[in-house]
């Protein structure tokens, strides 16, 4: 009797287990539904301002920016790594971890500058693999404000201007489709991008009349191109956790399900076996007595 009570209270605790990761998933399904919209919503814009970037300083010639200028090359890199603010996401962090821990100590750069971290489940990895973390920032949550990334890139943008470092780097989860995402290492300052590097083609070849000149104007737009891909980032990463709790709660969830079946067979045959023996005392009795 005893076995039977120990399984059914078993069943009863993987009911319950079942029930919270089944909400959890439906949570994380909707909140995965509004960042892949915000995520998705924001590209164009962050796309259109790469392509205007790269036609103004491709036609101004030999206007220069600090901001594209990789001159402090022999300065440290600052590196920040986005990881989650809670658990439950399958590999998710671990990813992000690995991939931060390969970039900061294959770089001597990136070992010498400082480190910055997002998110509470990126903080003590780093800590026990030896890394200093110069900043821990817990303002941004699972939905980033536009006001609190930009000042975050006001201030990579005057420590890069100032010499100060000489290189922006982001390790964190980049989103491509609900069924993959995959942890990279992200250059914002210098500030590139690949329509840039590649605009001495067919963008080159017509002619452009800059008003007001061609020096304000990228004065202008190159800090908003990479506030933009700075926060790209950010949605980006929002939207790969959301997914990555959503896979590993409908896992979690699945599982219950099959422990709770294989529990109950077992319940069944300890019940059986029990009956079993019951009636075999009961008709052991009556022999003896008759």
């Amino acid at each position: 009797m005893g076995k039977s009570r120990e399984i059914k209270t078993r069943i009863k605790a993987v009911k319950n287990i079942q029930r919270i990761t089944r909400t959890m998933q439906m949570i994380a399904t909707s909140k995965f539904s509004k960042a892949q919209q915000a995520a998705t919503s924001s590209k164009p814009y962050t796309e259109g301002l790469f392509d205007l970037v790269a036609q103004l300083a491709a036609a101004a010639g030999d206007i220069e920016h600090p901001l594209l200028d990789a001159a402090n090359a022999s300065k440290p890199e600052l590196t920040l790594v986005i990881a989650s603010d809670r658990g439950l996401c399958g590999p998710y962090n671990a990813n992000i971890i690995r991939t931060a821990l390969t970039h900061i100590k294959g770089n001597q750069q990136a070992m010498q500058g400082p480190v910055e971290v997002v998110g509470k489940k990126g903080l003590t990895p780093l800590r026990f693999n030896g890394i200093e973390v110069s900043k821990h920032h817990t303002q941004f949550g699972d939905r980033p404000a536009y006001e609190d990334v930009n000042e975050l890139a006001e201030r990579y943008m005057s420590m890069f201007a100032a010499g100060e470092i000489s290189a922006v780097r982001v390790v964190s989860m980049k989103y491509f489709s609900a069924g993959k995402q995959m942890p990279t290492v992200a250059r914002v300052l210098p500030f590139e991008n690949e329509a840039l590097e590649g605009s001495e083609g067919g963008a080159t070849s017509l002619p452009y009349e800059f008003t007001p000149d061609a020096e304000e104007l990228l004065a202008a737009l190159v800090p908003a191109a990479v506030k933009a891909v700075l926060f790209q980032i950010f949605n980006d990463a929002i939207v790969s956790e959301h997914v990555a709790r959503m896979i590993a709660m409908k896992a979690a969830t699945d599982n219950a399900g099959k422990m709770g079946k294989a529990l109950k067979t077992k319940f069944n045959r300890a019940r059986q076996a029990q009956i079993t023996t019951e009636l075999t005392e009961i008709v052991s009795g009556a022999a003896a007595l008759g």
